[in-house]
């Protein structure tokens, strides 16, 4: 398998993420990355080759197609938004098979053997111009979690009278730094808090944040390798549209949720109309009196953070990248 996916202070590191998800359930994998982050070469073992060419283009098609075959990769996936049907279709015309991770529809055409969508709502309407060969895996039964959200033994949670640990958690480089702004608005939250903000590894922002000083103590964590035990340990989280979601709802972590990006508008839209969230919508309309509110009502509010942690659970059971597999083989 090899993964064609990037990774930047831009544009996150989701994408490459998701798909180290996938890798690992196989058991083996490469990623071929155009200018890849440390933090993520790290986290792949270093299975990762760096792109020659520019993102997107014909020849990076070629390049992924001749890179394929030089490892022998049985699939090539896919996964970013400037992989369109094009680029699909080069890959299939040059003998290999393809998945292309998805979430809104972008590319138009689809050329590729699978199209994968595991956000909550997903439904075939984006992809009618599809390849007659062309399957769709759609849905949270197939979201893609890594090894130790899969195989996590979960211990019963009850929820405490009054949430008091609390986790910020805005995706691998939070562009906007809206953390800085969820900061602001759980310093006007009453008290006793205690905030563990997780810093993805290509955040740009963390001595921006470090210097922000509140009435509750602040804990920083760079590039976190125990995102279970951290989500387990939260009463409550302030989190991005994303992954992490579907990772809050593995473990049963209540969730407070903004949209940091285009491609997460269909899924917040979704957490919201199956109540499996309190969504505050496009993060560039959130202000610090609306995280008050939700979060703030949360809080004291025991039985509905129960119930919201019930329902994750009920959605996710982390075996989504087996029944990709399966459906890869």
């Amino acid at each position: 398998m090899l993964v064609r996916a990037d990774a930047s202070a831009a544009i996150g590191m989701g994408h490459a993420m998701r798909c180290l998800a996938l890798v690992q359930a196989a058991g083996s994998g490469t990623f071929l990355m155009a200018d890849p982050p440390e933090a993520f070469v790290a986290r792949a073992d270093g299975r990762v080759s760096t792109l020659s060419a520019a993102p997107g283009t014909a020849a990076d098609a070629q390049e992924t197609a001749s890179r394929a075959h030089g490892e022998r990769a049985d699939w090539v996936v896919l996964d970013g938004y400037h992989f369109d049907g094009f680029f699909q279709q080069v890959l299939v015309d040059a003998g290999l098979r393809v998945l292309a991770l998805d979430d809104h529809g972008h590319a138009g055409h689809y050329a590729a053997h699978l199209v994968l969508n595991q956000n909550l709502g997903a439904t075939e309407a984006p992809y009618a111009d599809r390849a007659t060969y062309t399957r769709l895996l759609l849905g949270p039964r197939h979201a893609l979690l890594r090894g130790e959200f899969r195989d996590l033994e979960l211990p019963e949670r009850v929820a405490p009278a009054r949430a008091r640990r609390i986790l910020v958690t805005l995706g691998g480089s939070d562009p906007d730094n809206v953390s800085a702004l969820v900061l602001a608005g759980l310093a006007l939250v009453p008290g006793p808090l205690e905030i563990q903000v997780l810093v993805g590894g290509a955040n740009p922002h963390r001595a921006a944040l470090a210097r922000i000083a509140g009435p509750h103590p602040v804990e920083l964590v760079t590039d976190a390798r125990d995102m279970p035990e951290r989500m387990l340990w939260a009463d409550l989280a302030v989190a991005a549209a994303g992954g992490s979601a579907w990772e809050l709802a593995r473990v049963g972590t209540p969730q407070v949720t903004i949209v940091l990006a285009d491609n997460q508008r269909p899924a917040g839209a979704a957490l919201a109309a199956e109540d499996l969230s309190v969504v505050l919508g496009w993060h560039a309309d959130v202000t610090a009196g609306a995280l008050v509110a939700a979060v703030g009502g949360l809080v004291d509010d025991a039985a509905r953070r129960a119930e919201l942690g019930a329902r994750g659970r009920a959605l996710i059971d982390g075996r989504g990248a087996f029944r990709v597999l399966e459906a890869m083989q």
